[in-house]
């Protein structure tokens, strides 16, 4: 649409038709390019190939590999050795002369009493399920982060497309003021404030369009795609508080807190079985000279915790501590769980609020009053300052009602996602 400023009258009238009639411009997407991604792909490629995932996974493999020996009998000890050599007298340097040298091989054996080997074969279980509860966390990590990217990136991508649509409907503006000061229907400074706003526009832009780059980087942390686009809808979530509230217990950062107190339990156990007394035997074969008759020792030890005071108590007590310490953690888990959902929630209600006052208030005021301006100039009792402060407002409440819409779908993937069941 092109404006003139030979006909005042023809020039009213074309400036508010072009109001009235352009639409919104949206950019469009080629189909065809490589890493479009849907939500639920997405996730599905984050829990594929997330390298934390896989680093937790490796870890709970170890454990598990580690399992079958912890309450194993330590490794025998074979001995040799020459036994009653003699060094000095008649018979020194000879092993055939002293009818007490030998020469001796064995094997000694290690016993640790049974509450220690059941002790650390119960520690070693709950370091199995500490890597596996871990695991779960980090895995309800990724998807809270890589759905909190999807969508962070998704109305990103709509904000600029939306303010591309809005530079577009107010790119004539300038030539249209120039036109209004040919025919004398505007002042000169008036083209001034059109400029101003379109570059202002023009920053905002370029700030989106930096939101849209942040927000594929962080998208591509997580999914491994080089340059994601987001394609489809964002899930249609429903956030019931009453069973956000009845699923935290099963919260898997809490199945973490839980396992390092049942790790804790059971280095109280192992420490307490050091004051049991371990035993060990060994037995060993003796060769003597031919003419001497060979011989066979076996024996047994046992150990004999007489300084527990000293060594074994302070270890107990210490074992004691982290196990309450580790207690005390899982409670402040659980509560600060519970504060965070407390007050997603809540916000949750503000920003949907919000939304629906923007959209079914905000919002058509804000074309009520354009269109107003935009017949009143036409009809000569308003300026153009008037029509290019109204669109100006119009063209930041459409950009509010998408800021204000991402915040509610925000709200609704990180609360059902991060304390929803473990079926999400």
């Amino acid at each position: 649409m092109s404006f003139t400023a030979r006909d005042p009258l023809q020039w009213e009238s074309s400036m508010r038709t072009f109001f009235l009639a352009v639409p919104v411009l949206a950019l469009t997407t080629n189909p065809a390019l490589a890493g479009q991604l849907r939500f639920e792909e997405a996730l599905a490629r984050a829990e594929a190939q997330a390298p934390s995932l896989r680093a937790k996974a490796l870890e709970a493999d170890a454990r598990r590999s580690a399992l079958p020996a912890a309450g194993q009998l330590p490794d025998p000890k074979l001995g040799l050795g020459i036994d009653n050599f003699p060094v000095s007298g008649p018979p020194a340097g000879s092993f055939v002369e002293d009818s007490m040298t030998m020469a001796r091989v064995g094997i000694s054996q290690e016993v640790p009493n049974a509450a220690k080997r059941h002790a650390r074969s119960s520690r070693a279980r709950t370091d199995v399920q500490a890597a596996e509860a871990t695991f779960l966390s980090e895995s309800r990590r990724v998807k809270v982060a890589t759905a909190l990217a999807w969508i962070d990136l998704a109305y990103a991508e709509r904000r600029l497309a939306a303010l591309d649509g809005i530079v577009s409907r107010l790119a004539p503006l300038p030539s249209a003021a120039k036109s209004g000061v040919a025919s004398g229907a505007a002042r000169p400074a008036q083209t001034l404030q059109v400029r101003q706003s379109l570059a202002v526009l023009e920053d905002r832009r370029s700030e989106l369009a930096a939101e849209v780059g942040r927000q594929r980087a962080l998208l591509s942390r997580w999914t491994g795609e080089p340059a994601p686009e987001t394609v489809g809808d964002a899930p249609a979530l429903t956030v019931d508080a009453t069973t956000l509230r009845a699923a935290l217990a099963t919260h898997p950062d809490l199945g973490a807190a839980s396992a390092r107190v049942a790790q804790a339990e059971a280095d109280v156990a192992v420490a307490r079985a050091d004051k049991r007394p371990d035993w060990g035997f060994d037995v060993a074969y003796q060769r003597r000279a031919d003419r001497y008759g060979d011989m066979v020792s076996a024996g047994v030890t046992v150990s004999l915790p007489l300084f527990a005071k000293r060594r074994q108590d302070p270890m107990i007590a210490a074992s004691t501590a982290n196990a309450a310490a580790a207690m005390a953690e899982q409670e402040d888990m659980r509560r600060s769980l519970l504060a965070d959902l407390e007050a997603g929630l809540a916000d949750h209600d503000m920003h949907h609020e919000q939304w629906m006052r923007a959209r079914d208030t905000l919002l058509p005021l804000a074309r009520n009053r354009a269109e107003l301006e935009t017949a009143s100039y036409a009809a000569g009792r308003a300026g153009l300052l008037d029509v290019i402060e109204a669109q100006t407002m119009l063209a930041d409440i459409e950009l509010q009602l998408l800021d204000r819409e991402a915040e509610v779908a925000r709200d609704a993937v990180r609360l059902v996602f991060t304390f929803g069941g473990n079926s999400q």
